[in-house]
């Protein structure tokens, strides 16, 4: 007989000797308990359930077979059944303590990268922290303390991580729910007061499996839902190469106004609010769009060819502005063709500084030159060059001046080539002031400020402070900017003196007044105070070209662009006296071409300073400023009478009108007629002079000078299109600016000769 069997452990049994009406009681009532037993267990489990299996199922053999048994019999089963389920949870204790390091040095694919628990602090290890303390009774099963440690995991997993813990999370659950089944089946063995109960505690914890499953299965959708808009999203987005700001960022800088109802104080230094998520500045990113392209200029058609016999007077402004010379400098250098519109060919021409003969007195400020020249585009067809030089102020002499810098300090205005720029600007002006002129500095961004009240250069120091300490930042309320400062200026208004306000942006005013009229209306009204105002221009992507012309237009002022600190120095240094000393106001030219000696005429840019006729009498309207020392040159491109080539074919009904049979009938091309005002005049004077046939003795430096704005209008009319050029090509220019250059002291003319190239470069792109 086997030692381990149940009968040689019953023979060691020290029992009293055998009843039979004691055994027959005993085999009655474990007869009754046996029924009673199945009975209950056909009523909880069903007959279609499949049989309990594992320590469960052995557990019902026993429990069959003690029909043969006996009181004691039963007792030592239910030893055994304590003793066994007491190894169980020893076994499982030894499994959780060991189950982190197998976690991390085993293959499973569960649990390797779970996030700690809650209370574990950073920089403590993970092994410890889930190492369960020695057991209790009350201690939780190991698979649940790991599935509560899993449950944030499924939070703040990447969407892509989230299917393979979704599903592993459900197999965990039936563990869980199987293990308790099976400890609630054994209770009644434990127990002899019938059939189990589940407690509070299990169903609380089998309710929250059962809503963890849930959770897990929305989660899972949704996961998969983030999957496929993410697919959607990576398949339409488009990289631009462009960085959007952080919407938390905040930059401070000054002047912006405080909240309504706040005092504004000098000097006080705010913070404005960043733009939102891709938002640059003041303007939106759009998907695709680079900033390149997206200045805005005012579009014009080249000057037509005219009849003189129909059309014989031509009447412009003058213009003394020159950045549309810049912004194709800076578009040509970053190797691309600008924008037609952006070229004003008046413009590129008048950015030289020319050998015109200048005037000796102020009371005259300027007489013209006039050049007639073959031209090199057109066979049989002539330039007149007509060029006037201002009288330029010696510096002792220049009167006072009062200066507010109106500067853009908008979001938009975060990069180097804008605010900074413009605030190294500022400090290259105050070199060419005088100590006794005095600076005052408003801001404007969201809102508009004063920065610094007129302070005399002789403060530099002060001054430089107030500059340096400017930081980009807010939308851009421009208008509420220019009112801010004309009030200023209007405070310490200098009686025959300069009174100006320069304003520096990258472009666009959107706060406030709008409305280029509406500005224009408000800078008009002001200039009648003697207020002028300058417009310099900074940046690209977001520049207004059309609305710095008008403003500095009605503002009796000039519009200039500055893309390098070397054109800040030629505007603000070299030409100073020109940029803020006004020797003449509302100039305008005329010519009246002789219909016997010219058959049709051409005029060589000014397309947005064109005059009617009758404007050129008429004081009220406005025209264009020359300041100390600035050069003024117009073009003319004539076919005479006698030449083959003409553009426009003879009507065959109408008969030309004879010429009258004076000499001026043979000896002069036309009549040239200039208005002007002096700075402090209501009422405008008159220059004429002929434009004869027969050029009398002209200077080789006028006539060298001739040839370089000859090359320059070329190029300018290549940029546009070439309508009128004819054969005229890029290595025709070059040589003709090479040969022209002169002097050149400070290289602005090689320059040209580079920038030409670039365009032949990017033309053959």
């Amino acid at each position: 007989m086997n030692e381990k069997s149940f009968e040689s452990k019953l023979a060691r049994v020290n029992a009293p000797a055998p009843d039979p009406e004691a055994r027959l009681r005993a085999k009655r009532a474990a007869l009754e308990e046996f029924a009673r037993v199945r009975a209950a267990n056909q009523d909880a489990v069903p007959i279609s359930e499949p049989a309990p299996k594992g320590l469960w199922n052995a557990l019902r053999l026993f429990r069959d077979d003690s029909s043969h048994g006996s009181t004691s019999m039963a007792w030592f089963v239910r030893r055994n059944v304590f003793a066994g389920v007491a190894g169980a949870c020893v076994v499982g204790l030894g499994i959780a303590m060991v189950w982190p390091i197998f976690s991390h040095h085993g293959d499973s694919r569960l649990f390797d990268d779970l996030e700690p628990p809650a209370n574990v602090e950073p920089g403590s290890s993970t092994t410890d922290s889930v190492s369960p303390t020695p057991a209790s009774p009350q201690a939780e099963p190991p698979l649940e303390r790991k599935l509560a440690n899993a449950a944030p995991r499924q939070a703040t997993a990447p969407a892509q991580d989230a299917p393979e813990k979704f599903e592993a999370q459900p197999a965990i659950e039936a563990d869980i729910v199987e293990e308790r089944a099976a400890v609630a089946e054994v209770q009644p063995l434990n127990t002899e007061s019938g059939p189990p109960e589940t407690t509070e505690s299990d169903q609380r914890r089998v309710a929250e499996a059962q809503a963890l499953a849930k959770a897990q299965t929305q989660a899972q959708a949704q996961a998969q839902t983030a999957r496929s808009d993410a697919s959607e999203v990576m398949e339409s987005v488009a990289v631009t190469g462009a960085r959007a700001p952080l919407a938390s960022r905040r930059t401070p800088h000054k002047g912006v106004a405080p909240p309504a109802g706040s005092p504004t104080v000098a000097g006080n230094l705010y913070s404005a609010p960043a733009p939102p998520p891709g938002i640059v500045g003041n303007r939106e990113l759009t998907a695709g769009v680079p900033d390149e392209g997206r200045d805005k200029f005012e579009e014009f058609d080249a000057s037509p060819v005219k009849e003189v016999a129909s059309d014989p007077v031509s009447t412009f402004s003058a213009d003394v502005d020159t950045a549309s010379y810049s912004f194709v400098r800076r578009q040509l250098s970053a190797g691309r063709l600008p924008q037609k519109d952006s070229v004003r060919v008046e413009e590129m021409i008048n950015y030289f500084d020319y050998a015109w003969p200048a005037a000796s007195s102020a009371k005259v400020p300027f007489k013209p030159t006039v050049v007639v020249s073959d031209s090199p585009w057109g066979k049989g067809r002539k330039l007149i060059h007509i060029g006037i030089k201002g009288y330029e102020i010696p510096r002792d002499n220049a009167p006072g001046a009062n200066l507010v810098l109106l500067l853009d300090v908008s979001g938009s205005m975060d990069s180097p080539d804008k605010l900074p720029l413009a605030v190294q600007s500022m400090e290259l002006l105050l070199s060419s002031l005088k100590p006794t002129d005095t600076v005052g500095i408003v801001v404007y961004a969201g809102a508009a400020g004063t920065v610094l009240e007129p302070t005399p250069v002789k403060d530099k120091q002060k001054i430089l402070s107030a500059l340096r300490d400017l930081r980009p930042g807010g939308s851009t309320a421009g208008a509420q900017g220019i009112e801010r400062a004309y009030q200023l200026a209007e405070a310490n208004f200098r009686k025959g003196g300069v009174n100006r306000i320069l304003l520096a942006t990258d472009g666009d005013f959107n706060v406030g007044i709008a409305s280029t009229n509406e500005l224009k209306g408000f800078v008009e009204r002001k200039r009648e105070k003697g207020i002028f105002l300058s417009v310099l221009g900074f940046g690209q992507g977001n520049y207004r070209d059309e609305l710095a012309q008008a403003l500095a237009q009605n503002g009796n002022g000039v519009a200039v662009y500055i893309d390098t600190l070397g054109e800040a120095q030629k505007v603000l240094v070299q030409e100073a006296g020109a940029s803020l000393f006004t020797i003449a106001k509302d100039v305008k030219l005329q010519v009246e071409f002789n219909p016997a000696t010219v058959a049709e005429y051409r005029l060589v840019g000014y397309e947005t300073r064109a005059l009617k006729r009758e404007d050129f009498n008429n004081d009220a309207v406005d025209a264009g400023d020359v300041g100390s020392g600035h050069t003024v040159t117009a073009i003319y491109e004539i076919t005479p009478v006698s030449s083959a080539t003409r553009m426009v074919d003879k009507s065959r009904y109408a008969k030309e009108p004879a010429a009258p049979a004076t000499t001026a009938s043979t000896s002069e091309y036309g009549f040239l007629k200039i208005r002007y005002k002096l700075p402090d005049s209501s009422e405008s004077q008159l220059l004429e002079q002929p434009i004869l046939i027969a050029s009398r003795d002209i200077p080789q430096i006028v006539l060298r000078d001739v040839q370089f704005s000859t090359a320059v209008a070329g190029f300018g009319q290549l940029l546009r299109g070439g309508s009128y050029t004819g054969s005229l090509s890029y290595e025709n220019i070059i040589s003709q600016a090479q040969a022209a250059k002169g002097e050149d002291a400070f290289g602005y003319r090689t320059e040209f000769v580079q920038l030409v190239r670039k365009a032949k470069v990017a033309r053959e792109m």
